[in-house]
């Protein structure tokens, strides 16, 4: 990238080498916390040799416990899944790296610019019909007061299945409307992936419109590229042991051979709630 560049936050090359030194490597300057977020979220300009960029900066000190997941891995684990974004090629993450800032180390973020349309970019609805109308895909019942009920609904949506086939393979416990960002361009992105990669079936999301069908011919391609490369010894292998347990290693190898071996997006296990609360 030339020097004195700034970097358009809706302008995203997946594996851009330049853009990931940029927020490894650049000096962190906080401009504000995204105060609703449940951990420590903080917007921030990022400078490095003349390129500039706005990122998300979120701490390990800032991070809640949770009962199910180690203490301080999230940062980690948003990374990963970055990681394993860039490996099915279809670039769904925002660059994502791990490295110390102004407290501590902590996960920095390519901030994504929306255009103005709600949280979800118009990709959820809530109808009053029993049944999805054309374009769109049912995810569930929900209450809309004074004992009203409305059918809440995704878009069929060839950007929203790829995410859905990610979140099934990194087990994202929390894919909520707020996390997902169309851009003016036509991209989609899918953030806020610290909840991910259990060991156990914590699958959670919006997302369930295609559940029990059958992968796309591009999905199982992909799938069976990740098989390959999460085999042992291999670059992306050796990479998500940096960052997450052997055991969840293995999981996750066992949910890419599941998908391959079903060749259906999964459904929901009945173990787990199957819907994030709240939604957006």
């Amino acid at each position: 990238m030339p020097a004195s560049e700034r970097i358009p936050p809706g302008s995203v090359t997946p594996a851009d080498d330049g853009l990931l030194t940029v927020l490894a490597k650049g000096q962190l300057m906080v401009r504000g916390r995204v105060r609703e977020a449940s951990n420590a979220v903080l917007y921030c300009e990022i400078e490095y040799e003349g390129v500039s960029a706005s990122c998300v900066y979120k701490p390990v000190a800032g991070e809640r416990p949770l009962w199910d997941f180690p203490d301080g891995t999230l940062a980690q684990r948003e990374v990963a899944a970055y990681e394993i974004s860039e490996a099915t090629g279809w670039g769904l993450v925002p660059p994502t790296v791990l490295r110390d800032g102004p407290y501590g180390e902590g996960m920095c973020q390519l901030w994504i610019e929306t255009p103005e349309e709600g949280p979800d970019g118009g990709l959820l609805a809530l109808v009053e019909d029993e049944e999805p109308g054309e374009g769109w895909k049912a995810i569930a019942f929900a209450e809309v007061g004074e004992g009203r009920t409305a059918l809440l609904v995704h878009a069929d949506d060839a950007r929203l299945r790829r995410l859905a086939v990610l979140d099934a393979v990194i087990n994202n416990a929390d894919r909520k409307g707020g996390h997902l960002l169309p851009t003016a361009d036509g991209k989609l992105f899918g953030i806020d992936h610290g909840v991910t990669f259990n060991e156990q079936d914590k699958l959670r999301t919006l997302l369930w419109g295609w559940a029990g069908e059958p992968l796309t011919a591009e999905a199982l391609e992909v799938v069976a590229r990740l098989a390959e490369e999460l085999a042992e010894g291999r670059p992306l292998a050796t990479r998500m042991a940096e960052l997450i347990t052997s055991a969840e290693v293995d999981a996750l190898r066992a949910r890419v051979t599941a998908l391959r071996t079903t060749g259906r997006h999964p459904e929901p296990s009945g173990e787990w709630p199957a819907i994030p609360w709240p939604p957006v």
